[in-house]
């Protein structure tokens, strides 16, 4: 419907993941045969000296060929990860950065956003 060539409105199912100063967008793509893909994009807040940020992005094109394979090593990592450290935080120091970045970023955040944060931050990491 939208012919501004920024919204590109071919998704075909999406999801977010908010993570601090990170968003981590998840999208199924169509190539031009009419297969699906999927492209996950890391967008991070920078604060600027003046109070006003930027997003730097990355992006991520995984295909079908590759998914079990993807899968699999991640799915070893993050195992790996858990089972030498367990599933807690150990560094207390991303938590503050965290709540730093809450406040400073108010007058910008709109409803929806000051929402979702809140649910993040009151997360108590021993509940998960």
């Amino acid at each position: 419907m939208d012919n501004n060539g920024m919204m590109e409105k071919e998704e075909i199912f999406s999801k977010v993941l908010r993570a601090g100063r990170r968003t981590y967008f998840f999208d199924v793509r169509s190539t031009k045969a009419g297969d699906y893909y999927l492209t996950i994009t890391e967008s991070k807040k920078f604060t600027n000296d003046d109070g006003s940020y930027h997003y730097k992005k990355h992006k991520i094109y995984l295909y079908k060929e590759d998914f079990s394979e993807f899968n699999t090593i991640l799915k070893e990592m993050t195992d790996y990860i858990i089972n030498e450290k367990g599933d807690e935080v150990i560094s207390e120091r991303h938590q503050k950065d965290f709540k730093k970045e809450e406040y400073t970023g108010e007058s910008a955040v709109s409803d929806e956003t000051s929402k979702s944060a809140e649910r993040f931050t009151d997360i108590d990491f021993d509940d998960i």
